[in-house]
């Protein structure tokens, strides 16, 4: 639950420990929202969207900085939560990896064997349809999945040859694979923007102000990050152990969204491409997966 303490409002927000929510840390250590009395509560949340999710739903968290799909088939599931803006335009680019120890060496051999994934209805569990889809076969939803909840789980589960395939960022993985734990396999992007920010109904019905007061701070340091490149790139590379070529290469691809219109068009098109793929079973109405007053209407 949202909390004020000495007229400062707390506002708990969880996203993955990675490189795309270092503008967050940035605007949080410069004091950009103590100076609109606000206190942001960061929670690493290693375990990704699925455990986001679950967080959100049992009010450990105010907002979340989740992947588009996961959070839109948990709302559809009954998460009290709304998305109240895009917060990366550009797709994520998967990395699709065994370990070295397992035989498979192509994309083409993954066909029927064993996915570890983080959560159901993570990105790593519903990005496999997408890539699925992409190499022309299907996943039984049943047997081809093993949980292992984040990162250190899918190292253990694929050295251990009880899975054979994981999906992660591919940037954040790239050191893994750099040190001959981690076979590279492919890669497999994201068909929309990858990440959204989340705030929950009690947020949203207790304070419209303060919601709208954290996402503009949000986004001039994303704006702020992005026009300091050759800064933020010595910077990703230092914060999160990348090589400097990658960090560089990563950067050059990041698109931040700035505003917090969502495109109803856009939006209605995602749908629509989840409905496709069997992420989600229905087509909802866009005010219930999206904060309304933020909806850009198409004329």
């Amino acid at each position: 639950m949202l909390e004020q303490q000495s007229m400062k409002k707390i506002v708990r927000v969880g996203g993955v420990p990675e490189h795309f929510n270092l503008a967050w840390h940035l605007a949080n250590e410069n004091g950009l929202f103590t100076e609109k009395g606000i206190e942001i509560v960061w929670k690493d949340v290693p375990g990704g969207t699925g455990a986001m999710c679950a967080a959100l739903r049992a009010g450990e968290l105010d907002i979340a900085v989740t992947l588009t799909e996961g959070i839109i088939a948990d709302i559809i599931s009954g998460n009290p939560a709304k998305i109240v803006q895009f917060y990366v335009n550009s797709p994520l680019r998967w990395g699709i990896y065994t370990s070295v120890k397992n035989p498979i060496q192509t994309l083409q051999e993954i066909e029927g064997k064993k996915y570890a994934i983080s959560r159901y209805k993570s990105g790593s569990h519903l990005m496999s349809f997408v890539n699925a889809r992409n190499l022309g076969f299907t996943l039984n939803p049943e047997t081809d999945f093993v949980v292992v909840g984040n990162m250190d789980g899918a190292r253990k589960s694929l050295a251990s040859l009880e899975t054979d395939v994981f999906m992660w960022e591919k940037f954040m993985t790239k050191p893994l694979v750099d040190a001959g734990e981690f076979r590279f396999l492919g890669e497999c992007s994201t068909p929309w923007p990858c990440f959204a920010v989340v705030a929950t109904d009690e947020l949203i019905e207790k304070d419209k102000e303060l919601l709208k007061q954290v996402l503009e701070i949000v986004n001039a340091a994303c704006y702020n990050l992005k026009y300091h490149e050759q800064e933020a790139i010595q910077m990703v590379a230092w914060r999160y152990n990348l090589k400097l070529a990658d960090a560089k290469q990563w950067f050059s691809e990041l698109e931040y969204n700035y505003s917090e219109e969502i495109d109803e068009i856009q939006m209605m098109g995602i749908l629509n491409e989840l409905k496709s793929l069997g992420i989600i079973n229905e087509l909802p109405s866009l005010e219930k997966v999206c904060f309304e007053p933020n909806l850009l209407e198409n004329v």
